[in-house]
């Protein structure tokens, strides 16, 4: 494989859920050509686009569990990508106003909860990496 090749067509590729993405968050609702004022094959393929995610996500959660600090790196990723969908959250909040009730408990999971573990897997890990050290001998 063309390393050079490769990795330009995956920054090229990457552009566009990048911009779709963006455009998503800034413009909610009122993203072009897509219509949620009824039911359709649009909102019901982006629902399912998006539990697919939420699904991939919580696998990806329990696959650390047992040993998270060995997928820290998997871990912290994604609990970055859920911090960063709570702030599209946040925005739709502050823009459109509070969501419903579930909708607010996720915005508290993904802005408080979730950076509180990342926080706590860290400094658990690198309690794991000091146990067991011996202290350095005192110079006299």
């Amino acid at each position: 494989m063309n390393q050079p090749v490769f990795k330009g067509l995956v920054a090229l590729l990457a552009f566009i859920p990048v911009f779709i993405g963006l455009t998503g968050v800034v413009l909610g609702t009122s993203f072009p050509g897509f219509d949620l004022t009824a039911p359709g094959i649009d909102a019901d393929s982006h629902l399912r686009f998006l539990s697919a995610i939420f699904l991939a996500v919580g696998l990806g959660f329990w696959s650390c569990c047992l040993r998270i600090g060995a997928y820290q790196a998997r871990f912290e990723m994604l609990c970055i990508l859920v911090f960063a969908g709570g702030l599209g959250r946040l925005l739709s909040a502050v823009l459109e106003g509070l969501p419903s009730a579930g909708h607010t408990v996720g915005l508290f999971m993904e802005l408080v909860v979730v950076p509180y573990l990342l926080l706590w897997s860290r400094r658990s890990v690198a309690g794991q990496r000091t146990e067991g050290k011996k202290p350095l001998a005192k110079l006299s």
